[in-house]
């Protein structure tokens, strides 16, 4: 409507000045008006290209308004579908969690049970085992051998050898458990004799 405006306002520019210049015809003067009009025809067509644009310009600005809503549309599915997810993954993690309990208490009661048998296996060994003695005599003789033990050998059959009393052995060797001797151990003999074979 305006584009409009401004071409019959330089319709009737251009028919005016045509008028005055009938009634004072000057030559450069008409040619002067003649190049504004062409100027100003030019000017109002660039303006309505420029308008198209513009229009153009913004319809796809509407467009994209149009699809922006639609975004946030997606978005409240997407937020939704994200909650749905978060009560999924703790029902799953409390599933989790009491299947883990149940097993390690079985796991547990297992192991009481294994440490409970084996407890009682400790306890019938130490019920067997021969005291130990934890004080010693001085009261020994003082000379004697040096004798070492070899494999198989317990201190009976070491006393036996070497025609020594046990009770000598133990004291002067300070052995506290005799069923502990070890293949290489040097041990003193009091008063020991060795046998002749």
């Amino acid at each position: 409507m305006k584009l409009t405006r401004v071409l019959w306002a330089v319709g009737f520019g251009a028919v005016l000045s045509a008028a005055q210049a009938q009634t004072n015809p000057e030559p450069m003067d008409i040619v002067n008006l003649r190049e504004d009009v062409r100027l100003l025809t030019q000017r109002v067509g660039d303006l309505q290209i420029r308008v198209e644009q513009l229009e153009r310009e913004n319809s796809a600005l509407r467009s994209q308004t149009g699809n922006a809503a639609q975004t946030y549309a997606t978005i409240a599915q997407l937020n939704d579908t994200v909650a749905e997810l978060n009560r999924t993954i703790k029902a799953s993690a409390a599933t989790t969690k009491s299947e883990t309990l149940e097993q390690v208490s079985a796991q547990m009661e297992k192991l009481a049970k294994e440490t409970n048998a084996a407890l009682a296996d400790l306890a019938k060994g130490q019920a067997t085992r021969a005291n130990v003695q934890t004080s010693f005599s001085d009261d020994y003789p003082k000379e004697g051998v040096s004798y070492t033990v070899q494999k198989g050998d317990t201190l009976s059959s070491i006393a036996k050898k070497t025609n020594a009393n046990v009770r000598d052995i133990v004291n002067a060797n300070k052995i506290s458990d005799p069923t502990r001797l070890m293949v290489g151990q040097s041990l003193f003999i009091p008063q020991a004799q060795a046998q002749k074979n």
